[in-house]
């Protein structure tokens, strides 16, 4: 019998969707809920952005948490949760690509928790996405933390938006996080905000928007 050390723990976890069936669909979000929050809660943004042609999906962590601890912690004391939680997202593109749509239809987003997951995908599975979409979040590692950047983003937009206060997402991790990404290829923008709170606003909103608009108006399915 697997230890529960090993279990491979959001195996098992709903996904909710919403907006256009996946086969029917010209863009793709896949939305992470932050710590605390879950997939109702960030399936929310939905509308506030395009729905025509366009489906959401949106996991649930276990617990309501990724991950155990800081994103800024030594990686294997978030462990197993947080390999468990990126082959969640990694699962749930390989689900897009087998209904027939290209990488490029589809957009990694999340807020906080979410965000930091939905970009830690991404770097690690470096291709041409639609859209890479962090709200509150940056790249995952204890500072001094070097990411890979072999791959190439092939100009897959990247907004990148957090406050400058923020009490969990340090703003030097947000700039780590856009260099990183720039590295590699991408076209990212970074907004920082002064003085926000840990949330979302109507700006961050509204560039999300405009990356799943551009998104649903130039992908086709593959046939």
């Amino acid at each position: 019998m697997e230890s529960e050390m090993h279990r491979p723990i959001h195996e098992g976890m709903p996904v909710l969707a919403a907006g256009t069936p996946l086969q029917s669909a010209k863009a793709v979000v896949l939305l992470f809920h932050g710590r605390g929050g879950d997939a109702q809660d960030i399936l929310g943004l939905a509308q506030s952005l395009p729905a025509e042609e366009v489906a959401f999906l949106a996991p649930q962590a276990r617990g309501n948490s990724w991950y155990p601890y800081s994103f800024l912690s030594p990686l294997e004391r978030n462990e197993p949760a947080l390999s468990s939680a990126l082959n969640t997202a990694a699962g749930l593109v390989r689900q897009v690509l087998e209904a027939g749509l290209p990488p490029e239809a589809i957009i990694l987003a999340g807020f906080s928790q979410g965000a930091c997951l939905a970009q830690e995908t991404a770097i690690r599975n470096p291709r041409r996405y639609g859209g890479v979409v962090g709200l509150s979040g940056g790249l995952i590692g204890p500072p001094g933390t070097t990411w890979n950047t072999d791959g190439q983003f092939e100009d897959t937009p990247v907004f990148l938006g957090c406050s400058d206060v923020d009490p969990h997402i340090p703003r030097e991790r947000v700039a780590e996080s856009a260099a990183a990404f720039k590295r590699m290829g991408a076209s990212v923008v970074e907004r920082i905000y002064p003085g926000m709170g840990h949330t979302i606003n109507e700006d961050e909103l509204h560039a999300f928007a405009e990356i799943v608009a551009a998104v649903r108006r130039g992908v086709r399915p593959l046939q």
